[in-house]
């Protein structure tokens, strides 16, 4: 019991320390003064997933068609905006891709860069409602230990980068991430549509190959920075690498276990397309004929017995 309340005790005087050298410039803003919010929200978070599928086990499935095309391209929206701030603030501060220290100034370009960067953290809070709209859909399946990883832990450690680093090297990922979701939501936002749309959507499987590039470049890039001996925190860049492994493990597994070696019950729901919460099924047809052979069938069989 002592070494825990020692662990405690070292863990808030870190903590506290910390916050001696955070941005100032972060402090008064929402969500910031404390990581309770965060947490709080991201706690929430996971006990509607544990909470949600049992709440949902004996109710009929939510639509939400209407909902999740406003929400998806809010998003597109959103990302979008974030990117273009980033850009024009980064490039009139005069930012370097290969190395930039982080500026704690009041520079006008600098704040406009930790503002884009805030906005960004506050979209991967918004992104948790890609899980809710799977479980309110009964979409269980799609509520997997990758989505659930990607979603939670980044809402939580981009707290931690906002905190201390809101700026230089930080706003490569944010950038390279927010254009990587302008494409997806918009997928997402058309394919809620319905069929008459999701049958032009051939690109999903590519959005998931440009997610394992972005973590290819993360882990070059900051390693890189790492090389030439770049003025950020370097524990920082470790944990980004290490980050980003975890991911491409994940998304290679994903993306070899849907696209590459589908099992036979995906192969069979191929014509159902999953969209935060929509899965719209666009086999009707083949459901369809099947009927109608098993009539024919059912129709051969009698004339054959009138013949006898």
């Amino acid at each position: 019991m002592e070494i825990i309340t020692h662990f405690i005790n070292d863990t808030i005087q870190f903590y506290k320390w910390g916050l001696t050298i955070s941005d100032k410039r972060v402090e008064s803003w929402p969500l910031m003064q404390s990581p309770l919010p965060t947490l709080a929200i991201s706690s929430l978070y996971l006990l509607f997933i544990w909470l949600g599928p049992k709440c949902m086990q004996n109710r009929e499935p939510f639509q939400l068609r209407s909902t999740l095309i406003i929400y998806n391209f809010g998003m597109v929206i959103l990302n979008l905006f974030i990117f273009k701030e980033l850009f024009l603030g980064a490039r009139a501060a005069g930012y370097s891709y290969i190395c930039q220290p982080v500026s704690y100034s009041e520079d006008v370009n600098e704040v406009r860069i930790a503002g884009a960067l805030w906005w960004y953290y506050v979209s991967k809070g918004i992104e948790y409602l890609d899980t809710v709209f799977f479980i309110l859909r009964k979409k269980f399946n799609q509520v997997s230990f990758l989505h659930v990883y990607h979603h939670c832990t980044m809402f939580t450690l981009w707290w931690i980068g906002i905190k201390w680093v809101a700026g230089g090297q930080s706003f490569f990922g944010a950038h390279m991430n927010a254009s990587i979701h302008i494409v997806m939501y918009l997928y997402y936002g058309l394919a809620a549509f319905g069929p008459q749309i999701q049958k032009y959507l051939w690109w999903k499987k590519y959005l998931t190959i440009i997610q394992m590039i972005q973590f290819h470049v993360t882990i070059g890039h900051t390693a890189l920075s790492l090389y030439i001996d770049c003025s950020f925190p370097k524990w920082m860049h470790w944990a980004l690498i290490a980050y980003a492994v975890t991911f491409i493990f994940l998304f290679a597994n994903f993306y070899y276990q849907t696209y590459r070696h589908p099992r036979k019950e995906t192969s069979s729901k191929a014509g159902k397309v999953a969209v935060n919460g929509v899965a719209s099924v666009t086999n009707g047809l083949s459901k369809l004929e099947s009927k109608l052979v098993v009539e024919n069938g059912r129709k051969k069989k009698k004339g054959k017995a009138k013949r006898e």
